[in-house]
């Protein structure tokens, strides 16, 4: 069990980035009610919902670790090329070049 989870701390970053706890839990894999458990401290973080949260949040996993009072070790961080974030990353850059090719087929 989670000794203090910092909501303040984790709902001001997901606004900064503009994110939702739909967009972190869809992250996660899980459903709105599970993560309500963990905002209420009701289910614990592993440490790979503390890598996913830290990839989710820009935050080092450390950070996101004390800051959900964990008594879990935080996760090493996976290689840059595997986290949710570059899958994202490398998905929007595929379009993007689906995209300028099927323009550049258009204009010839």
């Amino acid at each position: 069990m989670a000794l203090f989870f910092d909501q303040v701390w984790f709902d001001e970053r997901l606004k900064t980035l503009g994110l939702s706890h739909e967009d972190l839990a869809g992250e996660m894999g899980l459903s709105l009610t599970e993560l309500a458990a963990i905002w209420k401290d009701q289910r614990e973080l592993t440490p790979d919902d503390v890598a996913i949260i830290a990839d989710v949040l820009l935050a080092e996993a450390e950070e996101v670790a004390k800051r959900a009072g964990c008594s879990t070790p935080h996760p090493l961080a996976p290689p840059a090329d595997e986290t949710p974030l570059a899958r994202r990353l490398q998905a929007l850059e595929a379009r993007v070049a689906e995209l300028e090719k099927r323009l550049a087929e258009r204009d010839r």
